[in-house]
């Protein structure tokens, strides 16, 4: 069984920065992809951005925009989400998530393991 845990968040105001990390543990590949997603009231779960294990190749959502970076540690096993430039618009429950494919899906579908997800409020 893989587990997932997630850094805890906060409230922080726009334009300010926020890291989010990731451990991942247990039986897990270490070879597969993690990401993350979001998810903020009323909306649908988008995703964030996404990681190989070894770190050559990451993907964002379309909203990042540059301000968001994806980074990993996979000997430590720690996902990072470094988060600059916030808006309001990003406040929402962050989830990391490791997948079930070969490849950075931006399908919540391919992930099999999730982790219990933290808030991030940003205010304006």
């Amino acid at each position: 069984q893989v587990q997932l845990e997630e850094s805890e968040g906060g409230t922080v105001q726009a334009g300010g920065s926020v890291r989010l990390s990731c451990t991942v543990s247990g039986r897990t590949d270490r070879s597969l992809p993690v990401a993350w997603f979001r998810q903020a009231p009323g909306k649908t779960r988008d995703f964030v951005a996404g990681i190989t294990r070894n770190g050559d190749q990451t993907y964002y959502g379309d909203f990042v925009k540059g301000r968001f970076t994806i980074s990993i540690d996979n000997a430590e096993g720690i996902v990072y989400l470094q988060m600059d430039s916030l808006e309001p618009e990003d406040t929402a429950v962050y989830n990391c998530a490791a997948a079930s494919v070969s490849y950075v899906s931006g399908d919540e579908q391919n992930y099999a393991d999730w982790g219990q997800g933290t808030q991030v409020t940003v205010s304006s």
